[in-house]
C-alpha cells in the first residue's frame, strides 16, 4: 500500500463515529428515558424478534411501534431489530442447516425489515455450538455442525440485507465461546458490522465459586480472545450490564471470589431459585435487601467490581465509577469500536448507568 493510502486509512479509521448501542426489551417499557437521557444513542436495538419465524416468513409484529421508538432517541438514531435472546436457539439451528435453508431465512430476515422499516439487524444466536438454555436438552455434541454454519448463516443475512448493518452477540465466557474458534472468528468478523460482546453474566447458576458476574478482568479477557482469534478491534462493542446478581452461598463469604456456592442448577439444567438478577429500576429498591446491597456494597478495586455479602447472598454489579474504569482500561487502550447496554429501562431508578456509559461514549 502506498504511503498516502495508508494515511488516508488511518484518517478515515480515525473518523469512525463509535457505536453506542442500546438495548430496548419487551419486559420494561414502563418507564422511559427523556431525549437528553438518550442523548448520543447511535443504535437502539429491539428485542426480541423469535428466531423460529424466520424460517417461515411469519409476520412480526414489535413491541411498539417502530415511530414511538424513534421519538425517544436522537434523530438519525438506528433502530434494529434483535433476533433470538438467551433461551432461542431452535430456528437458528434449523435455519442455519443447509444452503437453502440459510438463503430462505436471510431473505425473510430481509423482507420483514423492508415491511417495518429497521435500520439493522441484531443476530442474537448467543451460543451457536452449545451451552446455551437448552445444553441439558440437546447436549453440545448434537449442534457441532453449527460451528460450521453459523458463518454462513451470517454471510448470507449480509448479502440479502445488503448495506443495512448486521449485528451479533456473542458470549463473554471462553468456554461458552464454542463457535468462535481461530479458523472461524475471521470468517464472521469478514460478515458482521458490529460485535456486541456480552461481557457480563460471567458469573451464573452453573458456577459453584463466586466471582464478579462483570468486573474488568474477565470482560478485558474476552476481548482478547476475539482479538486473538482474529476479530477486528474496531468491529468489538464492549457490553454493559444494568442490573445487579446475586448467589446464595453455601457458608459465609468475606470477599467477592472464591467463595462457595449452594446448588444453583440442577443436574437437568433447570434452576434452583437460589440465585438471580435485580434492576436498578424504582420499584428494586422496595426490596429491603437489594436496598440493602446498593447502600452498603463495596468496591473490589482489583476485581473491577462492586460487592456485598449478607443472609447468606453475594450481590455483584457495576457500578458507574466501574463503568468510567472500563472505558479507560479496555475500550481505549484496546481500540474497541463502541459500547452497548442491556437494557434501556431498567436503569430508571436514577438512569446513572446509562448516563456514566453516555459520558464514557463522549470521551471516545
Amino acid at each position: 500500500m502506498h504511503p498516502s493510502s495508508l494515511l488516508l486509512a488511518a484518517a478515515s479509521g480515525a473518523s469512525a463515529a463509535p457505536v453506542f448501542a442500546v438495548y430496548f426489551e419487551q419486559w420494561h417499557t414502563a418507564s422511559l428515558s427523556d431525549r437528553a437521557t438518550t442523548a448520543g444513542v447511535t443504535h437502539i436495538i429491539t428485542a426480541f424478534a423469535q428466531s423460529t419465524i424466520f424460517n417461515s416468513g411469519t409476520w412480526y409484529t414489535p413491541f411498539m411501534p417502530l415511530d414511538q421508538v424513534r421519538a425517544l432517541f436522537d434523530d438519525g438514531t438506528k433502530v434494529c431489530m434483535a433476533i433470538g435472546g438467551w433461551s432461542d436457539t431452535s430456528g437458528f439451528s434449523a435455519g442455519a442447516a443447509t444452503e437453502q435453508t440459510r438463503k430462505t431465512y436471510a431473505q425473510n430476515v430481509a423482507t420483514i425489515m423492508d415491511n417495518l422499516g429497521y435500520d439493522c439487524v441484531d443476530v442474537d444466536w448467543e451460543y451457536p455450538g452449545g451451552n446455551g438454555q437448552d445444553y441439558r436438552i440437546v447436549p453440545n455434541d448434537q449442534k457441532v455442525q453449527e460451528v460450521e454454519t453459523f458463518p454462513l448463516l451470517l454471510q448470507e443475512i449480509k448479502a440479502a440485507i445488503g448495506d443495512r448493518e448486521l449485528s451479533i452477540a456473542v458470549p463473554g465466557k471462553e468456554g461458552d465461546m464454542i463457535a468462535f474458534t481461530a479458523d472461524k472468528v475471521p470468517l464472521i468478523s469478514e460478515a458482521v458490522d458490529h460485535v456486541n460482546v456480552m461481557s457480563y453474566d460471567l458469573m451464573n447458576r452453573r458456577n459453584n465459586e463466586t466471582m464478579h458476574h462483570s468486573g474488568i478482568p474477565g470482560p478485558a479477557r474476552a476481548v482478547d480472545l476475539y482479538i486473538e482469534r482474529g476479530m477486528e478491534a474496531s468491529k468489538l462493542v464492549l457490553g454493559f450490564t444494568i442490573y445487579s446478581k446475586w448467589f446464595t452461598t453455601s457458608g459465609p463469604c468475606d470477599g467477592p471470589e472464591g467463595c462457595a456456592t449452594a446448588e444453583l442448577e440442577r443436574p437437568d439444567g433447570t434452576d434452583t431459585g437460589l440465585s438471580g438478577a435485580v434492576t436498578f429500576e424504582k420499584a428494586s429498591y422496595s426490596d429491603g435487601e437489594f436496598a440493602q446491597a446498593m447502600q452498603n456494597g463495596k468496591v473490589d478495586e482489583q476485581g473491577g467490581g462492586q460487592w456485598y455479602w449478607a443472609n447468606s447472598k453475594l450481590w455483584t454489579w457495576d457500578k458507574p465509577a466501574l463503568i468510567t474504569r472500563k472505558f479507560d482500561e479496555i475500550v481505549k487502550p484496546k481500540g474497541l469500536g463502541g459500547v452497548m447496554a442491556w437494557s434501556l429501562a431498567q436503569d430508571s431508578h436514577d438512569w446513572s448507568h446509562l448516563k456514566a456509559v453516555r459520558e464514557g461514549v463522549g470521551g471516545l
